[in-house]
């Protein structure tokens, strides 16, 4: 295995893509440290009540930005990385459609908060923060800088936007600012990001926006291949977010801000599995035209990577996170460290779905990856209805995990076309990767 290490990062192509993944780590470590502290500092001043308000706000959000998304994104960079002459056109046309989806949130948001007891002061803070999604049309530059595995350009607008927003945020909580100039602050972070990458596309990429086109054919096409990927996502974000929104219903704001005091670090480092797979991905797509193995092999070694890192967070904080929720949130969220006790697990097939989801586009199974997501969304509303009455937010927690389970690895052992990965993940998780070589 070491010898194997040691090719791996003396090839020239690895290197690339590591520089590249570095970059976005890099930027995400800087922004889990910095927005870590601000938003614990925001925790304790807000208190648990209006933490859950806040964070119940976001998660109702939420669960609407896969219809702004439309399961572009892997599908965008796919093209981008086959054919860059069509650059202008592929980015027109994914903004447009990123522009129409995030304005056809707005009416259904009215509609949705209708089904809920939110009174006027909540729903206020939801559509504060649902405005943001409009700025996110912009991301689209993002797409162009992952096919060229650039991502340095992203990480710099990223870390603009953070830290322009942490110096808003400190300047609120100094002034004792009120619960709705922290949704504001949302909706100016996605703003100065959008204004960020428009600046580095056309400073140091030297392209316009102006040369973009808007082409009905191929946003029909980019639709025809990512319309499953839109469903899966939405299902994705109900069963990511749906918990806190039905502890809300079904206990209260309070309940929601210690949940989410939990999760909050427990997805704290969920960027570096993202990182990761966004860099790697152009990297697989390219070794399918090799050879098959060499395809799997690099699956495999992500994979096995991914449930490393899940399992290098999970087991300090199996110990530590009575001690780690006190220390940094206050006896106010006592409740929040069994939930990090037991959510942290989820870390580890969170990372699995991640990688895989990039498997499943790159062989253009987006169908199925909608019905391993519907059927986890399915489990973890049920799980939730069950164990929320029964145990309260540990319950929330568990429900989490177990659906995480049946989407990232369970999934795959049912259909004939996903159980070759179901055999690779499975060995990557008995940490036994060179088995199928």
């Amino acid at each position: 295995m070491i010898i194997g290490l040691n090719k791996l990062v003396a090839h020239e192509g690895f290197r690339r893509y590591a520089v590249n993944a570095s970059w976005l780590i890099a930027e995400k470590i800087l922004r889990m440290s910095v927005g870590l502290i601000v938003g614990i500092w925001i925790a304790r001043y807000l208190g648990p009540e209006q933490f859950g308000l806040f964070s119940y706000a976001q998660s109702f959000v939420f669960l609407f930005t896969a219809i702004a998304t439309l399961g572009l994104d892997g599908i965008v960079v796919r093209e981008l990385v086959k054919d860059e002459g069509r650059r202008d056109t592929l980015l027109g046309s994914a903004f447009g459609l990123k522009l129409v989806g995030a304005i056809l949130i707005l009416p259904m948001l009215v509609l949705a908060v209708q089904l809920t007891s939110n009174d006027n002061y909540t729903n206020l803070l939801v559509f504060i923060i649902a405005s943001g999604t409009i700025f996110q049309s912009f991301n689209v530059i993002d797409f162009y800088y992952q096919s060229k595995v650039l991502c340095k350009y992203v990480a710099f607008a990223n870390s603009l936007s953070l830290v322009l927003s942490s110096v808003v945020k400190i300047l609120a909580l100094l002034n004792e600012a009120p619960l709705y100039s922290f949704a504001l602050i949302t909706l100016f972070d996605s703003a100065v990001l959008a204004a960020g990458l428009i600046y580095y596309y056309k400073t140091a990429s030297r392209l316009k926006l102006f040369t973009w086109r808007f082409d009905c054919q191929i946003a029909k096409t980019l639709l025809k291949d990512s319309w499953s990927l839109a469903l899966s996502s939405l299902v994705v974000s109900l069963y990511m977010k749906i918990d806190q929104v039905m502890i809300k219903e079904m206990m209260n704001a309070e309940a929601v801000g210690q949940y989410a005091a939990a999760v909050r670090l427990s997805e704290s480092w969920y960027f570096i599995p993202m990182a990761i797979s966004t860099s790697v991905f152009p990297a697989i797509v390219n070794a399918k035209q090799v050879t098959e193995g060499h395809y799997l092999k690099r699956l495999r070694s992500l994979y096995t990577l991914m449930i490393w890192l899940g399992i290098a967070i999970a087991i300090p904080m199996t110990f530590l996170s009575k001690w780690v929720v006190l220390f940094l949130y206050g006896s106010a969220y006592h409740q929040a460290g069994e939930v990090l006790m037991i959510h942290a697990w989820s870390g580890i097939f969170a990372s699995l779905l991640v990688a895989s989801g990039r498997w499943y586009i790159n062989e253009n199974l987006s169908i199925l990856a909608f019905y391993r997501n519907l059927g986890a969304c399915v489990l973890n509303i049920v799980l939730n209805v069950l164990l929320i009455g029964e145990y309260g937010i540990k319950g929330a927690a568990v429900a989490t995990l177990l659906a995480l389970i049946l989407s990232s690895y369970l999934f795959d052992a049912f259909n004939k076309r996903t159980r070759m990965q179901f055999r690779i993940k499975t060995q990557a998780l008995l940490l036994r990767p060179n088995d199928c070589e």
